[in-house]
């Protein structure tokens, strides 16, 4: 059983973009694709930066606006509420990142907890989402992960971390506003996965609120899935899981060559493929105590999922089953997704200029390194730019 092949309609992937911004997302993409220009960028924009240089104008009105919703969750409204004429929901992404301190981890809290409190008001933002790190040091999770013992200062600042997790778990369920909590290096998700499956326990009692995320570049996170699954059954709560590819590959292959170990990275890129497509089937055999949210740019494992679901008899709206892509990419997924009445949402990463500019420069290298997303892009925006010209 076969879905239709519908991510080739360019008119509904890019209904919202003028003209202009059509010609925008062309631009960028061309720029993307050029690996050395994407390496000279960054070292110039990181050098801009830490010089103060006046290039906050230019960064805004480019690579901005393309792949960030705005400044703060005021200035992302616009694009939220156009998003959702089209059916398609937002994941507010409070995008800084690298902060170290105490003070910035409650600051980072307190703006997650003001996100559910928004998203509680308003429909188009059914989901809110946070990292690890932006509540504790990765050297901390680290630690813990490897079972080393903690001084009585460090034990104290892990009792913070675990406090700002239940705070935010607590509040999303208050609101009913399901959470996603993002994974990160192998090397500190051991405590992360830890602390999540806690959160799992006490407030997924009724349904999922709390989703964990599984990198399912990891060769070890379809196991990790399946024994989850068991203790859930014996502790009678639900499971909610955001399953992706992953971000840090050469990050992790990297430290494993250097340090060692075997790398937790499956071998090649059709492993990754085949685990995240088990991880799917497996969550959708088990649809009466799990929920998944598929964070995908693959139309292969998209159509996948609509098969499943239609294998199941599920609606397209199932309340358990969402698909998610990142603002500013994969339109031709998304809204298409959408315009058929499937749960789909979009990543809106926002903050101030300076401070998201990390999140820009690596979803510009993971364009550059993720072979054919950018042409495939690039195609989709050639062929609607064409289209409009025949009209």
């Amino acid at each position: 059983m076969t879905t239709d092949l519908i991510f080739d309609n360019t008119e509904i992937a890019f209904s919202l973009k003028s003209d202009s911004e059509l010609e925008r997302a062309y631009f960028l993409f061309k720029m993307i694709s050029i690996e050395p220009l994407v390496r000279i960028g960054t070292v110039a924009t990181n050098f801009a930066i830490k010089a103060h240089l006046p290039i906050e104008g230019l960064i805004r009105s480019t690579v901005f606006d393309h792949f960030c919703g705005g400044v703060n969750e005021e200035d992302c409204l616009s694009v939220i509420d156009k998003m959702y004429e089209k059916g398609v929901s937002s994941v507010l992404d409070y995008s800084v990142e690298g902060k170290e301190n105490e003070k910035e981890f409650d600051s980072a809290k307190d703006k997650i907890l003001k996100i559910i409190d928004f998203a509680k008001e308003i429909n188009a933002i059914p989901i809110a989402v946070f990292k690890p790190t932006g509540f504790g040091r990765l050297s901390l999770y680290e630690k813990i992960t490897k079972g080393d013992n903690l001084t009585v200062k460090e034990q104290s600042e892990w009792e913070n971390v675990v406090n700002r997790f239940d705070a935010v778990c607590r509040k999303a369920k208050a609101n009913d506003v399901a959470v996603l909590i993002d994974a990160e290096e192998s090397w500190m998700q051991g405590a992360a996965d830890s602390l999540v499956t806690q959160m799992m326990e006490k407030y997924n009692t009724e349904k999922p609120i709390v989703y964990n995320t599984l990198q399912m570049y990891r060769h070890d996170r379809l196991d990790f899935l399946k024994e989850e699954h068991k203790k859930a059954k014996i502790g009678k709560y639900f499971l909610g899981y955001k399953l992706v590819r992953g971000a840090y590959m050469e990050k992790e292959n990297e430290r494993a060559e250097e340090k060692g170990y075997k790398s937790p990275i499956c071998k090649s890129k059709a492993l990754t493929d085949e685990n995240f497509n088990a991880g799917l089937r497996y969550i959708l055999d088990n649809l009466d105590c799990m929920s998944v949210f598929a964070g995908t740019h693959n139309e292969d494992s998209s159509y996948l999922l609509l098969n499943l679901m239609k294998e199941k008899g599920l609606l397209n709206n199932d309340p358990r089953i969402w698909f998610g892509q990142l603002y500013g990419m994969s339109d031709h997924i998304s809204f298409n997704l959408a315009n058929k009445g499937y749960n789909v949402a979009k990543y809106i990463p926002f903050g101030p200029v300076k401070d998201v500019m990390p999140y820009l420069i690596r979803r510009a290298e993971e364009n550059t390194s993720v072979a054919g997303q950018t042409g495939r892009e690039l195609a989709l925006l050639t062929k609607e730019k064409k289209r409009r010209k025949t009209l």
